[in-house]
């Protein structure tokens, strides 16, 4: 069984992996040459304004007053500069975004993973082509190119980490802070010959990253006063740096301006995903060589963002964010990025129309070299006879248009030749992407035959373990056929072998050699197979075909509820069916009841808005309130029940209901001083540590009964859980372990029915490490029914508590009982243990259905496996890396979220047999329990 699991885990992370490598890897390539404009820049220097986490719409628009919350950004727009949107795209992230607006790629989507680590990977960037930079603000940023630039020439002045704070009186701080040292700065620059000297070069940059915003988006929400109090003090803060530099330049001229956000944020205060709010961000240029602003009658967009914000009159020029890196460069001089795949917004120069042919020029020259070398690559790895070339841009046709291009130049067709270089920029960027995703198909099909063997060998457990047919079989086990290993073996060989001619990663080895020895399992069964086939034609074809297109339909119910949330609530309404279609109702009428009234109770969770948007505080109160009712009507009820009530019994179930009372308090007093901007008190945060230290230590020191284990579970689980909470959802646990106890009973219930004794009652029954083997039974329809079930409730469990299938739907508010200083990954592990929670509570409810209905607990997990399975089947088809980004970062987050909660599910299967089986005994005293 262990030796099980562990292979199976190794398939699923296998399996896991697997998108990364298909749909998102890498697209650095290396040993391009540089390539800069041959004419003198328009500018000097550049100044970068990246206000992290500006929303473009919040910048852009008027208040109630009908003013602008930025009136020196809105003055540019209207009288010295050009505007428009940057559209970034997924993961709408801090280090993905920053890469894209000074280096000019994007970034793969695990780069979220890689999130606010100093640069793991060199890539060129516009810091590392400039003569000097210097740099202030957050050093999760600026580290990151400081690190990937080559020599000294990088300067970083930043806070301490610490001051990322989002239970601070006054993030705005942050922003004030890198004003203040940019002040000192050019103050100590006049009586500092050295640094003076350096400031007067040219081809330098100043980069001001502005983190209040962002902080203040994730405390309070973006609609809140605070966020946009904070763009007033950005906005006065830009005009005064502005006036600053533009007086120690002698009001030269040669300064270029720019300002914009690396990502955007929700309306609850998250971004990651790829939702309008988190990828349309703000860009506002101006200075030497911009255009100024450009009066016009009518404007065409898909959108009504330009009356919305009254700027009809001003030419809105939209970019990707990965344009404004070639923009910068051509600024000032320096060699384009050699990764960069931006496209020169040549709309914005306002130069001669020979700068700006030569500018696309190299820009098409720089773009061409990366896809000569990514052909490159993929040839030399790639046998000749099944290399095939990207056919749209063959050398001849490369040679042809730049020679064009130049011919053009030299002609003074300069319109012409900028045409012509974005047409070259487009096939090579189609080029690059066609050899990016060169072994896209091949990895696919590797993947989809493991999958597809994997459920196979799975199925053939269960059927192999439970089914008559095998009981009859001879008890010797068949030696597998001789021509079967060898050929398996063969096929390996020459797979291995052919990836080895090709020099393909190690990863290749894995996707490709997997599928073998998992059809070796499956067809080394092959009498399995042959008699459950005999065995299903003796079906009436009509129950086969219900039966199928009943499991397919909850299949795809499951797959829509991905999409659609409310698709659960007619899942539970279906549910709540249940007893009415078996003899349930007849039988146990008080248990149907029960089951009816909370799954249409459970049902109302996933009609309600997303987690975050309208936080409740009385609600989570509320809960606790309840929970501590009902732990009072369950002692009561053990109290009568029990002849003689074991003091350490009553003192744990008395403690745990201190540590509701305890998480109520310190959940309303943390809300109550972060709203007073007091910050998160020191006692709150060690008790809030404490509660969950303590949480998954109390239930082992409860009774093994069944009952009363999974109700410790309860208490301890939802202390956390209400520290955690931040809404309606701090009732959602206590709801579904409402039906989850009745669940338990239901399923006993309905064994009955089938005649198979049971030899205790429910509320007799006791966990136990090892389970009597002789008790487990043959499998019947019901057993893929609860395997349904368990599956339903998981997902249920994620989306019922206000979750959707994306990144961004994690409100960091959730953990401020814990800690509010910035911290990813520990800010992360919290949410995630939030997510589980849930979880937990049903997987222990299924460890004791189990018990109940004495089945194998490897057969319904096993099931549980080939069920979550299918549907990772389906979201792998999903997949996909193009249409909008909020379709492709939607497509992700599905495939991620359900890979993750099958390989999740060995874990909390471990996790829910410690809880309930294992027993502490403290001081070393058989019976006794004392806390």
């Amino acid at each position: 069984m262990l030796l099980f699991f562990i292979l199976g885990l190794f398939v699923h992370f296998v399996f896991f992996g697997s998108i990364f490598d298909i749909y998102f890897t890498s697209p650095l390539v290396h040993g391009m040459t540089p390539q800069f404009t041959p004419l003198p820049p328009p500018a000097k220097r550049l100044v970068l304004f990246v206000a992290d986490g500006l929303r473009a719409d919040t910048l852009y628009e008027l208040d109630e007053n009908g003013n602008s919350r930025a009136p020196f950004i809105r003055n540019i727009i209207m009288h010295e500069g050009s505007w428009g949107l940057s559209h970034t795209r997924v993961p709408t992230e801090s280090r993905p975004g920053h890469v894209a607006l000074i280096a000019g790629f994007y970034e793969d989507v695990s780069a979220v993973a890689k999130g606010w680590k100093e640069n793991p990977v060199e890539f060129d960037s516009l810091i590392n082509e400039s003569k000097y930079t210097w740099s202030w603000g957050s050093p999760d940023i600026l580290t990151m190119f400081a690190k990937g630039a080559y020599g000294d020439h990088v300067f970083t002045y930043t806070y301490d980490a610490d001051s990322e704070d989002f239970g601070a009186h006054d993030v705005t701080k942050l922003d004030t802070w890198v004003f203040d040292k940019v002040k000192e700065f050019f103050h100590a620059a006049r009586n500092n010959q050295s640094l003076f000297s350096k400031l007067n070069e040219e081809k330098i940059v100043f980069f001001l990253h502005l983190l209040g915003i962002d902080t203040n988006g994730h405390a309070h929400r973006p609609s809140s006063r605070e966020y946009k109090d904070n763009i007033k003090l950005v906005d006065a803060g830009i005009k005064e740096m502005v006036s600053i530099l533009e007086h120690f330049y002698g009001n030269d001229g040669k300064t270029a301006f720019i300002f914009t956000s690396d990502h955007g944020m929700t309306d609850w205060g998250s971004h990651g995903a790829g939702h309008p709010s988190e990828t349309l961000t703000p860009f506002v240029t101006w200075g030497a060589g911009i255009k100024y602003p450009q009066k016009v009658s009518a404007q065409k967009f898909d959108d009504a963002f330009l009356k919305e914000w009254r700027l009809e009159s001003w030419k809105r020029q939209d970019i990707h964010q990965a344009d404004i890196a070639p923009l910068m460069a051509s600024l000032i001089g320096v060699p384009f990025p050699l990764n960069s795949v931006g496209i020169l917004p040549v709309d914005y120069l306002n130069n001669t129309d020979l700068f700006k042919a030569e500018s696309m020029f190299t820009n098409a020259i720089q773009i061409l070299e990366q896809f000569k070398v990514k052909m490159t690559q993929k040839k030399e790895v790639t046998l000749p006879f099944l290399f095939i070339p990207f056919k749209l841009l063959p050398e001849s046709k490369q040679l042809n248009i730049v020679r064009k291009a130049r011919s053009y130049i030299k002609q003074r067709k300069y319109d012409e030749a900028v045409s012509l270089c974005k047409e070259l920029i487009h096939l090579a960027l189609k080029g690059l992407s066609y050899y990016h995703t060169y072994d896209r198909f091949f990895l696919a099909i590797n993947v989809v035959l493991g999958f597809l063997g994997w459920t196979s060998y799975a199925s053939l457990l269960i059927i192999k373990s439970h089914f008559n047919l095998t009981r009859g079989v001879n008890k010797e086990v068949k030696k597998p056929s001789y021509l079967l290993s060898c050929s398996c073996i063969a096929i390996g060989v020459f797979v291995a072998f052919f990836l080895l001619l090709q020099g393909c990663p190690w990863t290749y080895y894995i996707y490709c050699l997997l599928p073998v020895p998992i059809w070796y399992a499956v067809l080394r069964e092959f009498q399995v197979i042959q008699d459950f086939v005999t065995l299903l034609l003796t079906v009436p074809p009509s129950y086969f075909v219900g039966y199928l297109l009943v499991f397919i339909l909850g299949i795809e119910i499951l797959v829509l509820s991905f999409f659609y949330r409310h698709m659960l609530t007619a899942g539970l309404l279906a549910f709540a069916g249940w007893p009415f279609i078996t003899q349930l109702w007849t039988r146990a009428k008080s248990i149907s009841l029960s089951w009816i009234f909370f799954s249409l109770l459970l049902a109302v969770f996933p009609l309600m808005p997303v987690v975050g948007r309208k936080p409740d505080i009385f609600l989570v109160m509320g809960a606790g309130l309840l929970v501590l009712l009902l732990s009072l009507c369950v002692l009561t009820s053990l109290i009568k029940r029990k002849d003689s009530f074991i003091n350490e019994e009553l003192l744990l179930h008395l403690f745990q209901m201190l540590s509701i009372v305890l998480s109520m308090c310190v959940t309303y007093s943390t809300h109550s001083s972060l709203r007073k901007k007091q910050g998160l008190p020191l006692l709150n945060q060690i008790i809030s540590w404490l509660i969950l230290a303590f949480s998954l230590v109390l239930p082992l020191l409860s009774p093994t009964s069944l009952f009363e284990r999974l109700f410790s579970i309860l208490l301890s689980l939802m202390s956390t859980y209400i520290l955690l909470s931040t809404g309606y959802e701090a009732l959602f646990p206590l709801v579904l372990s409402c039906l989850m106890f009745v669940w338990i009973q239901a399923e006993q219930e309905t064994l009955q029915q089938r005649g198979i004794s049971c030899k205790q009652k429910v509320t007799s029954v006791r966990f136990t490490c090892s389970t009597d083997i002789t008790q487990f039974r043959q499998l019947y329809l019901d057993d893929v029914r609860r395997a349904f079930f368990l599956v339903f409730f998981l997902v249920t469990a994620f989306f019922g508590t206000g979750n959707i299938a994306s990144v961004n739907s994690f409100d960091l508010a959730s953990v401020y009982c814990f800690l509010t200083v910035f911290s990813p990954f520990m800010m992360g592990a919290l949410m995630m243990w939030k997510i589980l929670i849930p979880f937990v509570l049903v997987m222990c409810a299924f460890e004791a259905v189990q018990l109940t209905t004495q089945l194998s607990s490897k057969s319904l997990f096993l099931m549980v496996l080939v069920i979550s399975d299918i549907m990772a089947l389906h979201f792998f088809f999903l997949v996909k890396d193009y249409g909008s980004w909020l379709d492709i970062g939607t497509s992700i987050s599905h495939y991620v979220i359900v890979m993750s909660m099958t390989i999740v599910l060995v874990f909390l299967n471990g996790l829910a047999h410690l809880l309930t089986t294992k027993k502490l005994r403290l001081c070393g005293k058989p019976k006794s329990h004392l806390i």
